[in-house]
C-alpha cells in the first residue's frame, strides 16, 4: 500500500558554501525547507551538537540527517579514527533527533575500518533509532585531465572509461548489501551509472536521496536538479508513487552565486523542483514535518525574492573529492577551481 505522507525535503548545510552552518539554517527557514542535513566538517558549529541544537531552536528548523565527516578534506574532523567518527555521528543524530546518518563506503587504505564496516553499521542500527544509510560514490577518472570535455567523452564511450575506485570493496554499496542506502544523483552522473537501475537495486533500502544533477563530467558537479542529464524528476516521481518514507535532501553547489540573493534564488529553485516532482495526492497527503515552531524573530535574507537576471539557471561548477591546495578544509560544495568535495 502506497503511503500518502508528504516527503520531507531538506537542505544540506554544504549547499551554502562558502557560508557557514548557521547560514544554511537561515536559508532553510527563509525558503521553507522541511529541515537540514548537517554536514559535519571544519565549521566548529557543525561539530558541536549543543550549538546545532541552539540553531534548531533559533530558526525552527529540525535536523533530518547527519553526514559523517568522511570526506578526504575532513579526515581530521572528530579525530582520525573513522570507526569512532561513525559512532559519534550516530550519537549526534540521536541528540539532534535526526533519523538518518549518511556515510560513504570506506576508503581502500582504511583497512581495519573496511573489514569491520558492515558489522559496525549493523550494530549501530540495532542499538539506536537511527538508520545508517550508505551512499553510492564515483571513481577517480583518468579523463579528469580533459575536464572541459569529460562529459562528452563519457557520452561517446558510454561510460567513464579508465578509472580507479578509492572505495572498499566497491563504490556501489549494493555490491555489499546494507539495510539502508543513500542515492546521490550527482555521483551517478560522474560514475556513468544508470541512476534508475541503481535505485531499483537499492529497493526498499533506499531511504535517503541526495537530489542534485550532473552532466557526466569527470568531476562531481552537484548541479541544481534539472540543469544536467540525470533522471532527477523520474526518480522523484517514482519515490512519490512508492512507499518511500525517507527524506530528500538538496545537496547542490551554489558557489557560483555572486550574492546571497542569487544563492537564495538557486536554493529556492531547487526546492520548487523537488516539491513539484515529489508531490503526492493532495486529498490524502499528510505532512510529517517535525513540529518545531518557527521562531518569530527569524532573520530574513535581504533581497531573497530578487530573481537572477534573466531568470536563467546559474551554472554550478563542481569538482572532485581531492585535498585543497594548502590543506584548507572546505565543504562538499565548491567552485570550479577547487571542485566539489566527495559529497
Amino acid at each position: 500500500m502506497v503511503t500518502a505522507r508528504r516527503i520531507p525535503v531538506g537542505l544540506s548545510t554544504a549547499s551554502v558554501y562558502p557560508e557557514n552552518t548557521e547560514a544554511a539554517f537561515r536559508f532553510a527557514a527563509d525558503l521553507d525547507y522541511d529541515g537540514v542535513e548537517l554536514m559535519v566538517w571544519a565549521d566548529p558549529v557543525s561539530q558541536d551538537p549543543g550549538a546545532v541544537q541552539r540553531l534548531v531552536r533559533k530558526y525552527g528548523i529540525p535536523v533530518l540527517a547527519v553526514h559523517v565527516p568522511c570526506l578526504l578534506i575532513s579526515q581530521r574532523v572528530w579525530g582520525a579514527d573513522p570507526v569512532a567518527k561513525l559512532g559519534r555521528s550516530v550519537e549526534a543524530a540521536e541528540i539532534l533527533g535526526a533519523s538518518t546518518v549518511v556515510v560513504h563506503p570506506p576508503f581502500r587504505w582504511q583497512r581495519r575500518y573496511a573489514e569491520g564496516f558492515v558489522e559496525q553499521v549493523k550494530t549501530l542500527e540495532q542499538g539506536s533509532h537511527v538508520s545508517v544509510s550508505v551512499e553510492n560514490m564515483y571513481p577517480m577518472r583518468a579523463d579528469v585531465l580533459f575536464r572541459d570535455r569529460g562529459a562528452h567523452r563519457l557520452r561517446r564511450r558510454g561510460g567513464p572509461g579508465p578509472a580507479v575506485s578509492a572505495y572498499s570493496p566497491s563504490l556501489d554499496p549494493t555490491d555489499t548489501g546494507f539495510d539502508h542506502y543513500t542515492l546521490d544523483l550527482s555521483h551517478t552522473a560522474t560514475a556513468g551509472m544508470d541512476a534508475l537501475a541503481l535505485a531499483e537495486r537499492m529497493g526498499q533500502g533506499l531511504n535517503h536521496l541526495h537530489l542534485a544533477d550532473g552532466r557526466g563530467s569527470s568531476v562531481d558537479e552537484h548541479m541544481i536538479p534539472g540543469a544536467g542529464d540525470q533522471p532527477c524528476a523520474e526518480v522523484c516521481r517514482r519515490l512519490a508513487a512508492s512507499d518511500f518514507a525517507g527524506q530528500v535532501v538538496l545537496e547542490v553547489s551554489t558557489q557560483s552565486a555572486r550574492t546571497r540573493s542569487e544563492r537564495s534564488v538557486m536554493l529556492g529553485r531547487a526546492l520548487s523542483f523537488a516539491r513539484k516532482h515529489l508531490d503526492r495526492p493532495a486529498q490524502s497527503a499528510i505532512t510529517t514535518r517535525p513540529e518545531h515552531p518557527r521562531a518569530a524573530g527569524v532573520a530574513r535574507i535581504p533581497g531573497a525574492d530578487v530573481p537572477v537576471p534573466g531568470g536563467a539557471d546559474v551554472p554550478v561548477p563542481g569538482g572532485a573529492d581531492v585535498p585543497v591546495p594548502g590543506g584548507e578544509d572546505v565543504s562538499e560544495s565548491a567552485d570550479s577551481g577547487s571542485e566539489h568535495r566527495d559529497a
